[in-house]
This record gives C-alpha cells, sequence and structure tokens, in this order.
C-alpha cells in the first residue's frame, strides 16, 4: 500500500501530507504500528529507529544515516487536574526530499506550521521552499517560542506562593512541592534538548539550502534564556522551601508555648480545686476559705507568668 493512496485511510491512521516541489512533509498525530510500516516501506527508515519512535521513554537523541537524520525531542505537557508537568517525546525523520514527524496531539507547533502551509501559499513557500532541514528548524523554533508560556505559568504560580509563604494562617509546603516538582520536570526537558540542537546544528546543514547557522543562533538564545530561566527559578524555590521549613518551625514553637502557657494556667487552678474538694468534712468550708485558695491559685499562676515573661517564653 503506498502513502498516497486513500485519503480517508490517511485521515484514520492520523497523518496529512503537504508537498512543494520535491519536498514532502508528513505529519502524522499519535503514530501507530500501521504508520511505521507505511512509512518505513516508502523511506526504509532502520528498524531500531522505528522502534524508538513508538517507544514513549526514549532520552533525546540524534541517529545520523547516509540518506536520512533521525531525532528524538522531549517537551512539557501540563496536567492542570494534577498540577504537574509530564514529559513527552516527539520525533522526526529528517530526508533530502522528506520530513516525517510523529508527535502527540499535545505538541502544537508543528498542527500550526502545516495549517498556515495549506491555507496560505506565501507561508507554504517560507517554511518549505530552503528544504526539510529549515522546515524542522521552524518546527523547533515555534515549539521553543511557546514555551514561554510555560515559563509565565510558572512565575505566576512563583509569586503566588511567594506570598503564601509568609503567611501564617496558610500552609505552603504542598504548593511548594507541586512547583518543585514542575521546575524539574522542565530542567529534564530543556537540559537535554539544549545540548541536542548544537548537535542537531551541525547536522541538519546538509538538508538545507541555505546556511542555518544564524537561525539556530537566535534559537540558542532562546533555549539559553529558558534554562536560565529555570536555574533561577531552581534556586528561587529552594529560598522558599527554606523560609517554609524555619516559618513552620516557628509556628510549631509557637503553638507549644502556647500550649504551655495555657497548661501552667490551668494546672494551679485544678490542683487549687482538687484540694478545696478534698478537704475534710471537720473543715468549714465558706467564703472565706475558697476566696483564699482562689487567691493563692491567682497568685501561683501570676509567677509563672511572670516567668515565662522573663524568659521571653510569651
Amino acid at each position: 500500500m503506498a502513502i498516497s493512496d486513500k485519503s480517508v485511510e490517511k485521515k484514520q491512521l492520523n497523518m496529512r501530507t503537504i508537498v512543494l516541489g520535491d519536498l514532502t512533509w508528513i505529519d502524522v498525530v499519535q503514530p501507530t504500528k500501521e504508520v511505521i510500516k507505511l512509512l518505513t516501506e516508502k523511506y526504509e527508515f532502520n528498524q531500531l529507529d522505528i522502534e524508538d519512535a513508538l517507544s514513549p521513554r526514549q532520552v533525546p537523541k540524534i541517529e545520523e544515516y547516509p540518506n536520512y537524520l533521525f531525532a528524538v525531542f522531549h517537551f512539557s505537557v501540563y496536567n492542570k487536574v494534577e498540577r504537574v508537568s509530564y514529559r513527552k517525546q516527539w520525533s522526526a525523520f529528517v530526508g533530502e526530499k522528506f520530513l516525517v514527524t510523529l508527535r502527540p496531539q499535545e505538541l502544537k507547533a508543528p498542527d500550526e506550521i502545516f495549517r498556515e502551509c495549506e491555507l496560505n501559499a506565501d507561508s507554504k513557500e517560507l517554511y518549505m521552499s530552503q528544504g526539510s532541514g529549515y522546515l524542522l528548524y521552524q518546527i523547533i523554533d515555534r515549539a521553543v517560542d511557546s514555551y514561554f508560556k510555560v515559563l509565565d505559568k510558572i512565575l505566576n504560580l512563583m509569586e503566588d506562593i511567594e506570598d503564601n509563604v509568609f503567611k501564617e494562617e496558610v500552609e505552603a509546603a504542598k504548593e511548594l512541592s507541586f512547583l518543585r516538582r514542575d521546575i524539574i520536570t522542565q530542567r529534564r526537558v530543556m537540559f537535554p534538548t539544549r545540548t541536542l540542537l548544537v548537535e542537531l546544528e551541525k547536522k541538519l546543514k546538509r538538508f538545507s539550502k541555505i546556511d542555518l547557522t544564524i537561525y539556530f543562533s537566535d534559537l540558542m538564545d532562546h533555549i539559553n534564556k529558558i534554562c536560565d530561566t529555570i536555574d533561577e527559578d531552581t534556586e528561587t524555590i529552594e529560598v522558599y522551601k527554606d523560609a517554609d521549613f524555619t516559618l513552620s518551625g516557628y509556628r510549631s514553637n509557637r503553638t507549644t508555648r502556647t500550649m504551655a502557657v495555657l497548661f501552667a494556667i490551668i494546672l494551679p487552678i485544678l490542683l487549687g480545686a482538687g484540694i478545696y474538694l478534698m478537704l475534710p468534712d471537720t473543715i468549714v468550708r465558706g467564703i472565706p476559705l475558697f476566696a483564699g485558695f482562689l487567691a493563692g491559685t491567682l497568685i501561683v499562676v501570676g509567677v509563672i507568668l511572670f516567668s515565662f515573661s522573663r524568659r521571653r517564653i510569651i
């Protein structure tokens, strides 16, 4: 079965194709074994690369062959319900006359560019006229630019947590844990991506009609800015964690002191009342005796409070 057979079959396989001159771009959403089989029959991809493309847990990497490159990329997806980010991967086969992108639904950059190419001839010419290498660069650049929205989300959450950390009535430990986990995920995505793009720039030149150096230089500036921001966020969240731990200890100690003071007040009262009630029947329990016990109890409480005050316990 050829890839250009029935459009209905392509739709069922979540596969779209667009052509300009001798360059064909095939975009596959949620790739399956059936799709990979079709692509392998046409382009003779290495079996190990096929397995990597289907596997959800591959490290970012580049494999180079005489007629194509195979690259695996990572990106992060934020789960609003669980309030954490997860790593997901997408991959690309880059050849002289083809680009095949295999991606999950959550990666929007290829879909946005594909739609622009379908709707606008000028956009199609812009993205696809300079070769498959340049087209892949445009997809990566769009994906990296969209990542700044993730950074804005993290910064907004950090501002909220900064306020909560220093509010006595708010427990921020759980929110800190969620955000800390999120930042760790971003580090695991972006730092390997930065290393991968340095290698990709060198190997992608043979599939581009123009020099990609200046384009990748701009892309690396964005990546470096993202990584620097993540580093700053990591340091900041550690400061917040330490501050929350210190303040939680302070609040706990204050609660303990308060309980100690209450116990010191109640104990003499209970002791005095107990002694008063345990007096033998031969002793007359009148107002003067009760007043004496009460006065004695208040004196003891006053001495205890004065002692606590001198020691700055209260």
